[in-house]
């Protein structure tokens, strides 16, 4: 008796479980398209890099979610409007945002007491955002829906929001730092204001893994390797090494030398300088948030610039080569010549010491710079006096 009650007992459990897994397989066969749509709508979702610093942990991660979550609308918006152009939302408070969001994922988070570094994805409810920009119902184009890791082609909006990693490097008086405290210099970086900038510029957290990645001496020499090593950290290809270098009258600070070199993949593709002189009353801190604040404006002014250009556009530049012999201005000729945006080469003068050329290419200066990296060429100076040689002598690497 008692072994026919087991057997019961065990044959009703069995025939529970075999219903739930019926059940469950009727979920797991439901069409997709009877699931909501913020679950499968890619073309509402966007993924930003976050960066934050707050009186605490805490804060800075609330200050990152919110910022965050604005500029991934703004990115889905321009998406579906179809350029930065036409999308021109409505501003919207933080908390209107908010009930817009149908759920968000963190990943590659990082914090230290006063700082917050995060990826968010965030996927939007469609019907919100298409009352929002008044867009129809029908789906946007299929290669804005496809995901990086489908292999699609990433959106303009998402290319154009790429980061790259800024190092700043100081040098007071025979004292080069990057990590090591003090570095007033970063610290004015880490406290510009979230809205300061499109959140191109990431400032990396400065760990174990970025301290073994570069040193102040790396990067200011600019050292391949260990830039690469640091953008691939922070998952892009870009790193801008920002040095600023302190001009002293009896002890206090008079000013700012600042060096701006941006690299791509570890190699040189822009160059610029500028100074700036401390203000009456205006205190070391002070002076070097405004340098901060300013340098910062100017590189993504250049980014803005050269994403408006088309690259097509013609256009030339005088440059001089220096030279050892004929045979190297051959070979540098040639070198020249490979470069696919490059369309004539003109010779104006040659001696022993420089060839004095006219370049004509296609694109915009800085693409000029990246493809000369390309074949380990430097251009260097400025209008009128443009400066074309290999990599190595123009970086004493």
């Amino acid at each position: 008796m008692a072994q026919r009650l087991v057997t019961a007992i065990a044959g009703g459990r069995a025939l529970r479980n075999l219903r739930y897994a019926v059940i469950l397989a009727g979920m797991l066969a439901m069409p997709l398209s009877s699931l909501p749509a913020q679950d499968t709508d890619e073309a509402y979702s966007a993924t930003v890099k976050v960066d934050a610093t707050a009186d605490n942990a805490a804060a800075a991660r609330e200050a990152a979610r919110t910022d965050g979550q604005r500029r991934a609308l703004n990115a889905v918006i321009e998406r579906l409007s179809g350029s930065a152009e036409t999308a021109n939302p409505p501003k919207l408070d933080d908390k209107t945002i908010t009930d817009m969001v149908a759920s968000f994922e963190v990943a590659n988070e990082r914090m230290s007491a006063v700082r917050y570094v995060a990826d968010y994805t965030f996927h939007f409810r469609p019907s919100k955002v298409r009352r929002l920009v008044r867009v129809t119902d029908s789906p946007p184009a299929e290669g804005a829906s496809k995901s990086a890791a489908e292999g699609g082609a990433k959106p303009a909006a998402e290319r154009s929001n790429r980061s790259l990693v800024v190092l700043p490097v100081y040098r007071d008086g025979s004292t080069l730092v990057l990590w090591g405290d003090p570095n007033p210099w970063r610290l004015a970086w880490s406290h510009r204001p979230a809205e300061s900038g499109s959140g191109r510029l990431m400032l990396p957290l400065g760990d174990a893994g970025d301290l073994a990645a570069i040193d102040a001496e790396k990067a200011e020499s600019g050292k391949t390797d260990a830039l690469t090593t640091i953008t691939q950290r922070n998952q892009t290809s870009e790193a801008v090494v920002v040095l600023a270098t302190s001009r002293r009258q009896g002890g206090k600070l008079a000013g700012l030398d600042v060096s701006v070199k941006r690299y791509r993949s570890g190699r040189l593709v822009d160059a610029q300088g500028s100074s700036f002189e401390s203000g009456p009353g205006e205190s070391e801190a002070d002076l070097l948030k405004r340098a901060a604040g300013s340098t910062s404006a100017d590189i993504e002014s250049g980014i803005k610039r050269s994403a408006g250009t088309r690259p097509d556009q013609p256009a030339s530049l005088a440059a001089t080569i220096p030279i050892n012999s004929l045979g190297e201005w051959v070979q540098l000729r040639n070198r020249l010549a490979s470069i696919s945006s490059i369309r004539k080469i003109d010779l104006l003068s040659l001696s022993r010491q420089e060839a004095k050329i006219e370049v004509k290419y296609v694109g915009t200066q800085d693409q000029l710079k990246s493809s000369l990296a390309e074949v380990s060429l430097d251009l260097g100076g400025g209008d009128p006096v443009w400066r074309i040689q290999p990599t190595g002598a123009a970086n004493g690497r």
